[in-house]
């Protein structure tokens, strides 16, 4: 066989082994994007969609409940590097997590991180007594009692006096507030 046939020949298997790795490349990439499509709608099906249930309420255990009407819950608003989070006293909670108070609660929104104010937004209706944007910081924490029973989404944002951009990206969560039963 001459030289230039076995090249060709070189040439044609290189080039569908390569072939075959990029639909190998191309396959795994699709797996992969689908892979994290799920497991991102199956968080948004645990997290942040309390309010659309028929009982909001029944989504409530000690996992995820904060205080007593004797026992106040604390919750620290911060600044993360590119969002702002919002973490009950509750343990192992994690910020941004659906939080539960029972009515009577008063509910203490704080700031532990240093040279930082925010915001806690309800829209038009409020569960607090007193009603209205909730605004606070490191030096100002804020109490409210918890008086309205029902499911409330609430926008939240914290700022950093000493960053260059100081205000940071606004958080959403959920708060529920259970009646007495």
């Amino acid at each position: 066989m001459p030289v230039w046939e076995q090249c060709f020949r070189n040439e044609v298997l290189m080039q569908s082994n390569s072939g075959f790795t990029i639909y190998r490349a191309m396959l795994l990439a699709f797996l992969l994007i689908a892979g994290i499509a799920t497991a991102q709608d199956k968080d948004k099906e645990n997290s942040k969609d309390a309010c659309s249930q028929s009982k909001p309420a029944s989504l409530c255990n000690a996992s995820n409940t904060c205080g007593s009407p004797s026992t106040p819950c604390d919750i620290n608003v911060k600044r993360t590097s590119y969002s702002s989070s919002a973490t009950p006293n509750i343990p192992n909670a994690k910020a941004n997590d659906l939080i539960c108070v029972k009515t009577g609660t008063t509910v203490k929104w704080h700031s532990t991180a240093k040279d930082t104010g925010f915001l806690i937004d309800l829209g038009g209706s409020s569960p607090f007594d007193p009603p209205g944007t909730i605004t606070g910081g490191t030096e100002k924490s804020v109490s409210v009692v918890a008086k309205t029973p029902g499911c409330f989404k609430y926008n939240f944002s914290a700022s950093d006096s000493r960053a260059i951009y100081g205000m940071s990206k606004a958080g959403q969560s959920e708060l529920i507030v259970v009646g007495e039963q």
